[in-house]
């Protein structure tokens, strides 16, 4: 192994049979295949030179390593990689300084790596981790792998604690499976940010995936795998056929006041949780939210606070009523995959405000507003209304009834012009039977013409030359005032929906 690292060769203690030297499977290895960590630390710490024309490295294959591997605090200049080894106790990696360090399919008890630093890549690929990962605060100059490792809870529940983490390019954990809750609270990652295909749990936990303040420079995948030989991640398309593995998560997620430069993709995910659990999008900011998951049968889905430009979506996501919250949610532009009517629109929205909010219905009316989409809106708004009919005591509820089937609350000026022909049309068949005396004798009036006295009457501030001029009697006043009072009303709707066309145009 000495002359190993000095070359910069691998140092293979394999045995060539597979079941024998799988670190994770119950073979023993003995003496032979053993070296003890302080071996180890001295060479990655005060190791010889490298011979001449070569670099040295530290390159170990199916090796067994026996004691604790404490590393804390020193500076390792060598290049570090071990593939197929077992630890028979924890690495102890706080506040050390590597170049390059990769750990490959290797069997660990845990480990401990706070505020570890790296001027390169930190790999854990298909590592098993006994009783958990630390890395809070620690700094990856460029990826850090954790595809397909497996990692097991400690004593408080964690699987991995990567609070304040800062990974200068991606941070790829596809095909991860965390048995206890994954952390990253604060974190930020340089490039991308891939879960795809892992599969979260924290049973008896309140979150599986616990990340708010998380800032990702381009993307947060929680999408599928294909399950390939090799695996296809990292964005691969799965040919047709392939089989794939979704992202799942059994239990809740936190997100809050995260930024993520790109998206944030939730493709085919698939949450599981109890009915105090959330997938919590409080706050965060983004240019895309792709919600193309599986409906959630329990818990909730808190988008309150989030700014959003473009909202990906299908009707078949989105959690029924008392599921979803989302006052404050801001969005621009609505991108629906599949059919999503706008009966299945509004229902969403309704889902979201299990007490009247305003706001949501004003929200999607905006943006379907600005996309061109007036008639939608004014139907959003109308259906805002009817909402809040519902809130108010029985006269509100009782003139909301007869606003809705008269002129439906304006959003419908159409049908106000029909009322107004409609009424037009009866009052001057009426009128016509009336006594009209007129009020100045000596032919200072007007020829009788019935039509237009009751279109005079009808239409506000227009003088057609013929109401001023007759007197009309006992039953007669009252329709002529009653008359008046509705064509007001009416006339107001109408000019107030052809406001609303004109300014949209």
């Amino acid at each position: 192994m000495w002359q190993a690292f000095r070359s910069g060769a691998v140092y293979d203690l394999s045995s060539g049979d597979r079941t024998v030297d799988d670190p994770h499977g119950s073979h023993a290895w003995g003496s032979e295949r053993s070296v003890r960590a302080r071996i180890v630390c001295w060479l990655l710490l005060d190791g010889p030179p490298a011979l001449a024309g070569r670099v040295s490295a530290l390159k170990l294959v199916g090796v067994r390593i026996t004691d604790l591997l404490d590393l804390a605090g020193g500076t390792v200049v060598p290049y570090v990689e071990m593939n197929a080894c077992r630890f028979e106790k924890e690495i102890l990696l706080p506040e050390a300084r590597f170049t390059t360090v990769r750990l490959v399919d290797c069997s660990i008890p845990r480990l401990e790596a706070a505020r570890v630093h790296t001027e390169g890549d930190l790999h854990l690929p298909r590592c098993r981790f006994h009783n958990g990962i630390r890395l809070t605060d620690a700094q990856i100059g460029t990826d850090l792998l954790l595809n397909q490792a497996v990692v097991h809870r400690d004593r408080r529940g964690r699987s991995i604690m990567a609070d304040g983490l800062t990974v200068g390019q991606d941070l790829q954990a596809e095909m991860l499976q965390a048995h206890g809750e994954l952390s990253l609270r604060g974190a930020k990652v340089g490039v991308s940010l891939s879960l795809r295909g892992s599969r979260l749990a924290n049973p008896g936990g309140r979150r599986a995936l616990n990340a708010p303040q998380l800032t990702v420079e381009r993307s947060l995948y929680l999408t599928p795998a294909g399950l390939g030989n090799p695996v296809l991640t990292s964005g691969t398309t799965p040919a047709r056929g392939t089989r794939v593995q979704h992202f799942e998560c059994l239990g809740g997620i936190r997100l809050d006041d995260g930024r993520f430069g790109d998206a944030v993709d939730l493709e085919q995910a698939h949450f599981v949780m109890e009915d105090d659990q959330e997938l919590s999008l409080r706050r965060i900011q983004t240019p895309e939210l792709r919600f193309l998951g599986r409906r959630p049968e329990r818990g909730r889905v808190v988008l309150s606070g989030a700014r959003i430009v473009n909202l990906v979506d299908m009707a078949a996501s989105w959690p029924g009523p008392g599921g979803l919250a989302m006052g404050g949610f801001a969005y621009e532009n609505l991108v629906p995959r599949r059919s999503f009517p706008l009966a299945r629109r509004l229902d969403w929205v309704a889902a979201a405000t299990p007490e009247y909010n305003p706001e949501p219905y004003e929200r999607l009316a905006t943006v379907l507003r600005n996309s061109g989409e007036d008639a939608d809106a004014r139907e959003v708004l109308l259906a805002k209304q009817r909402r809040r009919r519902e809130t108010l005591p029985l006269a509100g509820k009782l003139w909301g009834y007869v606003q809705d089937w008269t002129v439906a609350y304006g959003y419908r000026p159409g049908r106000a012009a029909v009322w107004m022909t409609v009424l037009w049309a009866v009052s001057a068949v009426a009128f016509s039977q009336a006594d009209h005396p007129p009020l100045k004798g000596g032919g200072e009036h007007p020829d009788w013409n019935a039509s237009l006295f009751a279109l005079d009457l009808l239409l506000p501030v227009i003088d057609l030359g013929q109401e001023g001029y007759w007197k009309l009697h006992s039953g007669w006043q009252w329709a002529a005032a009653a008359l008046i009072i509705v064509g007001w009303i009416l006339a107001t709707t109408v000019a107030a929906g052809a406001t609303r066309l004109l300014r949209r145009g």
